[in-house]
């Protein structure tokens, strides 16, 4: 634990640092399009719009910290199921894992902690809320199914294109494609989430509590589903690294240089 700590440290707090950035992008996308004091939520009077909108700035956000030299330091995961499943698959030494997840969690919650004290009570208000994620009105089993779908879909798709000598350079693209794509239509039914470190921090300001169980279940079973039918479709050989978008150095069970 200690050796992991000291030559790892610094992936550590890239990780915490980037789910903290992207909490802090997600609150003021909200407060400006979700709080009816808002200029912009008074113009765009349209919900489907505002989530394309959000969608839009979401995902470019997703890129931008995947791509970003931070990003292809840590591998930017950002989120404890995409680090458990790089874990499944033998990419990522156990302590590593443990201290993945844990500043994930540190990130998300610095990250709605910072954005309280610059936005202040506009992000409490109960249309913004602290951007907590709560399932829709079909129900919590509607989010559960959702949230595992996408979740699913997400690392299916960083497997892939992670994984291939002709689109790797472009999986922060295919990332941020489908936050935005989730965030316009899944969003309804389960608020998109993804993410268990990103319900948590959220939750832990807003004082909802609402199932959150699907968004510590869901998440990650979809991610590790995904992991499994990879490692049986194309070989655990075909998982060249655990980033995201590589990047030197690289502190995972790495084999990057073989991805041609």
């Amino acid at each position: 634990m200690a050796d992991a700590f000291e030559q790892h440290w610094r992936e550590f707090l890239i990780e915490a640092a980037a789910l903290g950035i992207f909490m802090v992008s997600a609150c003021v996308c909200a407060v400006v399009l979700e709080h009816p004091g808002s200029p912009l939520h008074q113009i765009v009077e349209s919900a489907f719009a505002r989530r394309v909108m959000a969608g839009l700035a979401m995902g470019l956000t997703a890129v931008a910290l995947i791509s970003s030299a931070w990003g292809q330091r840590s591998g930017a995961h950002m989120n404890p199921a995409v680090t458990l499943s790089f874990f499944s698959l033998g990419k990522i030494a156990p302590w590593d894992a443990v201290f993945y997840i844990a500043f994930q969690f540190a990130g998300g919650i610095a990250g709605v902690g910072a954005s309280s004290f610059l936005i202040g009570s506009p992000l409490s208000d109960a249309a913004v809320n602290y951007v907590a994620t709560v399932p829709g009105p079909r129900g919590p089993w509607a989010a559960f199914a959702a949230e595992l779908a996408i979740s699913f879909a997400m690392m299916i798709t960083i497997l892939l294109v992670s994984n291939s000598a002709r689109w790797h350079r472009s999986t922060p693209k295919f990332a941020g494609a489908l936050v935005a794509l989730f965030i316009v239509f899944e969003a309804p039914l389960s608020g998109m989430s993804l993410n268990p470190a990103r319900s948590f921090a959220s939750a832990c300001f807003a004082g909802d509590w609402t199932a959150l169980w699907v968004y510590f279940t869901a998440p990650p079973l979809g991610m590790l589903a995904a992991a499994t039918l990879y490692r049986f479709q194309r070989g655990i050989h075909r998982v060249f690294c655990a980033k995201l978008r590589h990047g030197h150095p690289c502190i995972f069970r790495c084999n990057y240089g073989e991805i041609s």
